[in-house]
């Protein structure tokens, strides 16, 4: 523990890098729908849909707090927590990204889709557990 700070303090600490994680993820994830500079268009049942700005945000913010949540349980359940969540996330990660590339969607929609997978991936997987790396 680092001289002069509580427990306290510490876990309002990594709350707080974890909300931003989070947030984070969430915002880049509105910077690539925003960048696309289009609509993004997924193919659903035989029947086109909108990806807009809510969609995003709100799937990158459920995306990120599902992550958190993964990683509190692990943090009390097993012995090396940052090394598990990451092996765990990444499969994860890989597997959803087989969403963008089966959407029915044009190829720069699909690029961007994986992109924004990505980049929520890769925040929650980078970010969550902290400088701790296993």
């Amino acid at each position: 523990m680092l001289i002069g700070m509580t427990n306290q303090t510490l876990l309002r600490n990594r709350t707080a890098a974890r909300v931003i994680t989070v947030g984070a993820g969430a915002a880049g994830c509105l910077l690539l729908w925003a960048v696309n500079g289009r609509d993004i268009t997924v193919v659903q049942n035989g029947i086109d849909q909108q990806v807009g700005p809510v969609a995003v945000v709100v799937t990158a913010l459920i995306a990120g707090l599902a992550a958190w949540g993964l990683l509190a349980v692990l943090e009390r359940k097993v012995r090396r927590p940052a090394r598990v969540f990451r092996i765990v996330a990444s499969i994860v990660l890989l597997i959803s990204l087989a969403g963008p590339l089966g959407s029915g969607a044009d190829t720069v929609s699909v690029l961007a889709l994986a992109g924004m997978h990505l980049t929520v991936g890769l925040a929650a997987i980078i970010g969550l557990p902290g400088r701790r790396f296993c």
